[in-house]
């Protein structure tokens, strides 16, 4: 299936080499498609590592073996297949990633719970084994290649590559962070909503990195929508291999403990939004900022609500100014609201306060403002001072071609 680049696309980053992180890719043939579709990366001894994964209850074994072996905390390599989710495939499947943990970890001689594995693509087809144990071969004896050929490996209805880099400072050393990611369909928060790779050269302890990697997806990944649905193989993954030489961070007490959390903050937004960016048949990208509820978790429900409404998303593809379709969308939240207190805008213009139209209501810069290809919609529920941002996209005839014939 070959898809257009979305128009709301981001070139791919300059990504530094990670100390401790090598990459290599090889054609594993799981689809009919002239392209490599497994992607290798060798991490350094004693790396860190810390996973969040998806809570949809039809999982795959990759996510189920995964959440078993981040607990632990040490990781040695990555294998992540495209193409194939091999997930609701039963022992067969399960089989299949444990062939990969254990060809892995005899040529690398480690623990095989220190091989993560990761697949996406159609559910229900087991991964062959055949193709997986020759896909990985190649991949151990490959040439080191770059972040993009990485990223773009990854992909299956993704449109372009997509990486992020943050840095920060943690005593005398400044420490990196590069990530890749893929996913453009099946995008709901529920913890994560893609295949997610960050690789850091920071010494961090394994118990500190899930609490911040945890941290950061209630305020990214779990901000994001696309078309309302949670894959069965989401996961995003952080490894940090040390190699920076700073102090290894284990709490908030240490020194540079925030900075390098903030920079693991902000590449976890880069990463969430380039996936929005990505939407399957996306032209707009939206921000949904939603200001005086009761809460944090209740502003970003009521976000959400927005966000996944086919009637707003379908509107602001037809760059109608139909504000009365979010205010349906907060009503349905299931979330304290206060209607006489509600006001609705669209890039800065109100359209609603308190509860009515404005008397004065000009709808010609909101119509131009959605005329654009970035459009903000903010909500102001006027009963609190919880505050929440999330990010979707519009809902055009181009999401229906492409899933429609996703298998074929």
């Amino acid at each position: 299936m070959d898809l257009d680049r979305s128009p709301l696309a981001m070139p791919f980053p300059d990504l530094p080499a990670i100390a401790g992180v090598t990459l290599r890719v090889a054609r594993a043939g799981y689809k009919e498609w002239g392209r490599c579709d497994l992607t290798y990366a060798e991490l350094a001894e004693g790396t860190s590592v810390a996973g969040v994964f998806t809570r949809n209850v039809c999982c795959s074994s990759e996510v189920e073996l995964g959440r078993e072996q981040a607990r632990a905390g040490r990781a040695r390599a990555l294998v992540v297949n495209a193409g194939n989710s091999n997930a609701f495939t039963g022992y067969r499947g399960r089989e299949a990633v444990e062939q990969i943990m254990a060809q892995v970890a005899e040529r690398l001689a480690c623990d095989q719970r220190e091989v993560f594995v990761s697949s996406t693509g159609v559910i229900g087809v087991p991964l062959p084994k055949d193709k997986a144990r020759a896909g990985v071969s190649a991949a151990l004896d490959a040439a080191e290649c770059s972040w993009e050929d990485a990223a773009a490996t990854i992909g299956t209805t993704d449109t372009f590559p997509k990486g992020a880099v943050a840095r920060a400072v943690i005593g005398d050393r400044t420490v990196t962070l590069a990530a890749i990611i893929k996913g453009s369909g099946m995008i709901a928060p529920d913890m994560a909503t893609m295949l997610g790779y960050i690789f850091t050269d920071a010494a961090v302890e394994p118990a500190f990195l899930q609490r911040l990697l945890s941290e950061a997806n209630e305020r990214t990944f779990s901000c994001i929508t696309v078309d309302s649905d949670t894959s069965t193989s989401d996961t995003v993954l952080a490894f940090a291999t040390g190699k920076a030489g700073n102090a290894p961070l284990a709490s908030f007490d240490d020194p540079g403990a925030d900075a390098f959390a903030a920079a693991l903050n902000d590449i976890c937004r880069q990463l969430a939004q380039l996936v929005v960016r990505d939407g399957e048949g996306a032209r707009k990208f939206i921000e949904v900022a939603v200001t005086g509820a009761v809460s944090e978790e209740s502003a970003r429900k009521v976000g959400l609500a927005i966000a996944n409404s086919p009637l707003v998303k379908t509107a602001i593809a037809g760059e109608d100014a139909n504000w009365g379709r979010v205010v349906m969308a907060v009503g349905k939240a299931g979330e304290p609201a206060d209607r006489d207190k509600l006001s609705i805008g669209f890039g800065g213009h109100w359209a609603a306060r308190d509860g009515l139209p404005l008397a004065d209501y000009d709808e010609t810069p909101v119509a131009r403002h959605l005329q654009g290809s970035e459009v903000r919609i903010d909500v102001d529920l006027g009963i609190g001072d919880g505050q929440a941002t999330v990010w979707t996209c519009d809902l055009t005839h181009s999401y229906i071609a492409i899933n429609a014939d996703y298998r074929s």
